[in-house]
């Protein structure tokens, strides 16, 4: 018997386009053992996506997708990640996540003497067509952890003012609202959230789908 293949996983890549990526580990594995792993998949995200293009060791430069592709916001659990993007061209989303994954693939095998893959597939992307779906894309991806509002590893603090960089860009999310702040925005659909994850194992629900 044929398997149908996981949704989203035969992307459509357009430019001055919106999607909600998001991979987890093979066999649903951790992937994020410790701050150190959290931070250094951060880094990574940093070092790509920074207007400064940042050097390895040796002093060359590594690839910079800064002006073709931007990251609203993201949140890394400890078996999986999600991230919003914006990407201006094309192929500026898969050169990232091609970039960000060897680079984690390699320092993950490397620290836990382990080979083979890290996470169980390509990533999946899914296009964002509307305004409304993607305030809450941004919202759903906030509230992963239970402590959402403390939750270091995610791109909240950005959105409140906490933190502010070149390379998290909330400006495409935050100039949505007119009337409503947006922590207020995803404090409404904690309630939601939560009854979901009560029934999600009856629904089958896959981490980007809700």
């Amino acid at each position: 018997m044929s398997v149908m293949p996981g949704r989203n996983i035969y992307k459509q890549y357009a430019p001055q386009s919106f999607y909600h990526v998001y991979n987890r580990g093979v066999n649903r594995q951790v992937i994020f053992n410790d701050d150190r792993d959290y931070a250094v998949f951060v880094g990574l995200l940093k070092r790509y996506l920074s207007s400064t293009p940042a050097k390895n060791s040796a002093g060359v430069q590594y690839p910079t997708y800064f002006g073709t592709v931007e990251l609203l916001a993201f949140c890394l659990m400890p078996n999986h990640f999600h991230l919003l993007l914006y990407q201006q061209t094309v192929d500026a989303m898969k050169l990232l996540m091609k970039s960000v994954g060897v680079a984690y693939g390699m320092y993950f095998n490397d620290r836990y003497k382990r080979i083979g893959p890290v996470f169980q597939q390509r990533y999946r992307a899914s296009r964002i067509s509307s305004d409304s779906y993607l305030l809450h894309i941004s919202r759903y991806i906030h509230l992963n952890p239970n402590d959402y509002q403390h939750w270091q590893w995610s791109s909240l603090s950005y959105y409140t003012g906490l933190c502010s960089s070149d390379w998290l860009l909330p400006h495409r999310i935050l100039n949505l609202f007119e009337n409503q702040d947006y922590l207020e925005f995803v404090d409404e659909y904690k309630p939601t959230r939560d009854e979901l994850d009560k029934i999600k194992h009856e629904l089958a629900i896959d981490p980007g789908e809700v």
